[in-house]
């Protein structure tokens, strides 16, 4: 069921209208959705009135009938909000497909909440707040092929999609690119305080580490080498890179760094196990 006002665009409710929802919403209203067909319920008045405002959606302050115009519903809670904030929508939006982008919740809590098996989660990260992200995605098998697209061009003004088959991949993906910007930002400091002690100011550090990892990372997206071809050719040995990398090696650096991913499965999994059955 569509809205009157409606062309050939769905009709889209966002459960809560935070910074993951908004960067979507822009992405639909600047490739031509209109407002109308955007719905957005979030207790928050000066949230319904930003967003009303920037994208002229309609909004709720509450759940109520105009749920059930959604052929899709975008579940962008706090995990621990969703059980909440799921019962009261539930009565109008069984008929829908839906996407989270929360983390931890099952997929099997989110289909016995709502009432509906077509069911796809996301696992998005923070880059996608400036159409630079990548998300994880996993779909139960009764969301078609058609509903697999339109997920897609949901999460294209975000960035990057990548589909796994077993829901428990998605803690490798929260592990890797859900928590992944953090690592990055970790290594900048690192670079930035290595700056300063060798007599650079933070400024110049800041802008030699940013543009170091921005050029690397471009030039490895658009290299058919591997990393590790990308970064022997520029190791010579006895060299300045040689003396950076070995002792890197020799302080057990790059196994930490697994570990530590390894750690945050884990912990992704156990969350999971807290808040998503």
């Amino acid at each position: 069921m569509t809205h009157p006002t409606a062309s050939t665009h769905p009709t889209l409710a966002f459960i809560g209208g935070g910074n993951m929802a908004t960067a979507i919403l822009g992405g639909l209203v600047r490739s031509g959705t209109p407002g109308a067909n955007l719905i957005v319920l979030d207790p928050n008045a000066e949230q319904r009135v930003r967003l009303e405002r920037d994208f002229g959606v309609r909004t709720l302050a509450a759940a109520d009938a105009t749920l059930a115009e959604a052929d899709a519903v975008v579940w962008a809670v706090k995990p621990q909000s969703f059980k909440d904030a799921a019962a009261p929508c539930a009565p109008f939006v069984g008929g829908a497909m839906h996407l989270s982008v929360m983390a931890g919740i099952r997929s099997d809590a989110i289909a016995q909440a709502t009432g509906s098996d077509r069911v796809v989660r996301s696992m998005p990260n923070t880059p996608a707040l400036i159409g630079q992200g990548i998300s994880g995605l996993y779909a139960r098998p009764a969301v078609s092929a058609a509903e697999r697209a339109q997920v897609e061009s949901l999460l294209a003004p975000t960035g990057d999609v990548v589909w796994v088959e077993r829901e428990v991949d998605l803690d490798a993906v929260t592990a890797l690119s859900g928590s992944g910007p953090a690592y990055v930002f970790y290594f900048i400091e690192a670079m930035v305080a290595a700056a300063e002690r060798m007599g650079l100011t933070a400024e110049q550090g800041k802008q030699l580490a940013l543009a170091t990892f921005g050029g690397a990372t471009e030039l490895a997206r658009r290299s058919d080498d591997t990393p590790a071809t990308l970064r022997e050719r520029v190791t010579s040995k006895g060299g300045t890179t040689y003396a950076a990398l070995t002792t890197l090696q020799a302080r057990g650096v790059q196994d930490s760094f697994i570990a530590a991913m390894l750690a945050a499965q884990a912990r992704a999994r156990e969350l999971g196990d807290e808040f998503g059955r």
